[in-house]
């Protein structure tokens, strides 16, 4: 395995290599571009890289699909970090284009959302069609395959393009979530303000079934933060979960919500805790009583002595 190797979803000039910039281990990396996020995660699972950076959610659109699959099938990944970065697009075009000139325009599919209000306000004739990624949106520009792409304004120096248009966005203040996914290990110890991501299956389909894996956290005072339904593959109705849950595996209400599940789930897939960006403990909202771990190792010690006789 190269140790010093990070793949991204690439080309160059993507906002997930803007996002891995961030990171201080990458001044000492090889950065490497992937034409997908398949790929790019691939790429760790065959031990090319040791870790990858991809896209998992957007503020706007919700999930990356492609990512959120990815990570329940396959061989097992774990997050061991993540990156938010605030989204704001260019519309970049080749030297001398005007807005008039403008009547094809490209971009991540996770893009378009984004800027719909913006299109339909300034070039509502103008056709979309998707590209791989934003960065390669722009790379189709150059090649004269269509007239503007929305992409980040660093990407424009890289292709030969123009900033038509900066600061292009519908929604104040949004920004995409990026995780840090490398080969399965002991996850790093919890500092007070972590995330526990996880993939559910559900067993047989009744009445009620999402409710009993939703109140294995409730019951536990257990926060989430995302819940997304992806489907299986293996016919209509057959669905699995994709679960953000505030704290740690190594807390107790954490852990004993995660066994819960696994008693009465077919499968359930550990998908890593570590840190929540931009969160220090003082900004964690506060434990609901009967949740802390003093809590929890203090009525086992009761079952305990009661099992003994000395309760």
């Amino acid at each position: 395995m190269s140790a010093t190797r990070y793949t991204y979803l690439g080309p160059e000039g993507t906002f997930t290599e803007a996002a891995l910039r961030t990171l201080p281990e990458a001044a000492t990396r090889e950065l490497v571009p992937m034409v997908s996020v398949p790929a790019a995660l691939d790429a760790v699972r065959n031990g090319e890289a040791a870790a990858a950076l991809v896209p998992i959610e957007n503020s706007v659109e919700g999930g990356v699909t492609a990512t959120l699959d990815e990570l329940a099938s396959g061989a097992p990944l774990m997050i061991y970090r993540e990156v938010l970065l605030p989204i704001t697009f260019a519309l970049l075009v080749r030297p001398g284009t005007k807005l008039s000139d403008v009547k094809t325009v490209t971009g991540h599919p996770v893009a378009q959302p984004q800027v719909r209000n913006w299109l339909r306000t300034h070039l509502p004739d103008a056709l979309w069609e998707s590209a791989a990624s934003n960065a390669d949106g722009a790379r189709l520009v150059q090649e004269g395959r269509f007239d503007a792409a929305f992409a980040g304004e660093f990407a424009a120096a890289t292709y030969g393009l123009e900033s038509l248009v900066t600061a292009i966005h519908d929604a104040e203040n949004a920004e995409t979530r990026f995780v840090l996914v490398g080969r399965p290990a002991r996850p790093a110890s919890p500092t007070g303000a972590d995330k526990t991501s996880v993939v559910i299956w559900l067993g047989d389909d009744h009445p009620g079934a999402l409710l009993e894996l939703l109140q294995e956290f409730a019951v536990r005072g257990v926060n989430l933060m995302l819940i997304q339904s992806r489907p299986t593959g293996a016919g209509i109705g057959n669905y699995c979960f994709a679960v953000d849950a505030e704290g740690h595996i190594s807390d107790r209400r954490v852990g004993e919500a995660l066994m819960g599940l696994k008693r009465i789930c077919p499968k359930v897939r550990f998908l890593g805790s570590y840190p929540r960006a931009g969160m220090s403990p003082a900004d964690v909202r506060t434990l609901r009583p009967g949740t802390s771990d003093a809590e929890f190792i203090e009525a086992a010690d009761w079952l305990a002595r009661s099992q003994d006789g000395r309760a």
